[in-house]
């Protein structure tokens, strides 16, 4: 369930019509329902209350925007973080320090340091190399760094194979067979605290099948990992939860993912840690834009061309991802139609042979389930600027990220004094 609801012929963010926001601030813009965040945030956090002890990170690369993680703050989630800048982001938007899992595969010196500093909750080691780097950098500091191992278990997530990381030749994590040795070795070494093992396998799933399946082989890991005299305490079991972008679409819910752990988990006596991302924001946003004009090629459909783009929703681009298009003011009429954006590239298409509503230069409408992976993905290619992101509350809404024109991009760069 999300908040944009059409009343009187009209789309709504909540209490809010998606024409006044664009009256005041232009498009393309990015439109995200405060309250749609936080009922997210509360299902997933009350479906996973079946479990006895649990720690749920909002997974920030989905939505970094400081507005909406200081929702999720106020929901009682921490940070998953992958980045030195969005563990600054974290900390900026009041989340404890204690709540922040440092993720991500090439984790920096100044960045362990940084986290070191900071004292965050938990490290997730990816390679034996990055443990005994950080246990040197905690040594040196007279510091402890509470770790979990990350393993590869070698499972096919079923999910698009840019977002799938849980197979063997994905870079992510230590092979599985491999990981009681490293486990192993780590906790010998002064300035660890090794106290579990992660698992993260793509992001999207459809299914819960692969989670299971991973899960079991991270059980078996446990037990072997214990057996050999080792401590562990948590099992991070990562996120990938998917959500439907297509109008009737059917995902497992968060209780029914709940209940899939709890049976693959039982017994293992750890806290479990998850990281939640798209599950929560991806229906809390959308992307409202205008129509420039629509072109009508002869015997064949024609292209509505709207003045969002492939920099600013690049998921169609990358994936081929699907996001549903309506028009904020639809007529009913419908007409088939490919969306595409002005960008000087092929790519920059968001759908082709499309039934929509019939839309007409200056009509606005939105693309929807775009509170995730949106913004934070955008670029500034053909020296396009960068989209302004909005909070709806209710009845009121404000700019929570400024539009940045393509001048003030300009403007950071230099022409040394040899090119005059």
């Amino acid at each position: 369930m999300d908040h944009f609801d059409f009343r009187d012929g009209v789309l709504y963010a909540e209490d809010t019509p998606l024409t006044a926001i664009a009256d005041a601030v232009g498009t393309p813009v990015y439109v995200y329902s405060r309250a749609t965040l936080a009922r997210h945030a509360r299902v997933f956090r009350e479906a996973l209350s079946i479990l006895p002890r649990v720690h749920i990170a909002f997974a920030i690369k989905a939505n970094p925007n400081l507005s909406v993680l200081r929702v999720m703050q106020r929901e009682g989630l921490g940070a998953d973080v992958v980045s030195g800048g969005e563990m600054a982001r974290a900390l900026a938007a009041g989340m404890p320090a204690s709540d922040i899992v440092f993720s991500g595969v090439g984790k920096q010196a100044w960045e362990m340091i940084k986290g070191l500093e900071e004292g965050i909750g938990q490290f997730n080691l990816e390679s034996e190399e990055e443990g005994v780097e950080l246990a040197a950098l905690a040594a040196e500091r007279g510091l402890t760094a509470n770790c979990a191992l990350r393993v590869n278990p070698d499972v096919d997530a079923r999910t698009h194979e840019k977002i799938s990381t849980g197979k063997a030749e994905n870079k992510f994590g230590v092979p599985i067979d491999l990981a009681a040795g490293i486990y192993a070795r780590l906790a010998a070494l002064p300035g660890l605290n090794m106290r579990g093992v992660a698992v993260h396998i793509g992001s999207q799933l459809n299914q819960l099948e692969p989670f299971e399946i991973a899960f079991a082989k991270v059980g078996a890991l446990i037990t072997e990992l214990r057996a050999n005299g080792q401590t562990v305490t948590h099992a991070d079991l990562g996120g990938g939860l998917g959500v439907p972008y297509k109008a009737g679409e059917v995902f497992p819910s968060p209780e029914e993912y709940a209940a899939m752990v709890a049976r693959a988990t039982e017994g293992w006596d750890v806290t479990l840690m998850f990281e939640p991302g798209r599950v929560i924001c991806g229906n809390a946003g959308v992307l409202l834009t205008r129509v420039i004009r629509v072109k009508r090629p002869s015997n064949r459909p024609p292209f509505v061309i709207v003045d969002a783009a492939m920099n600013d929703l690049a998921r169609p681009a990358m994936y081929g991802a699907w996001h549903d298009f309506d028009a904020v003011a639809p007529s009913g009429e419908k007409m088939l139609a490919h969306i595409v954006g002005p960008i000087c590239e092929t790519g920059d298409t968001f759908a082709m042979d499309r039934e929509i509503d019939a839309v007409a230069a200056g009509d606005l409408a939105v693309f929807r389930t775009a509170g995730a992976y949106g913004a934070t993905m955008a670029s500034s290619y053909n020296s396009r600027g960068f989209v302004a992101e909005v909070m709806v509350d209710g009845d009121r809404f404000a700019v929570v990220a400024d539009r940045i024109l393509p001048e003030a991009i300009s403007a950071a760069e230099r022409v040394p004094e040899w090119l005059d």
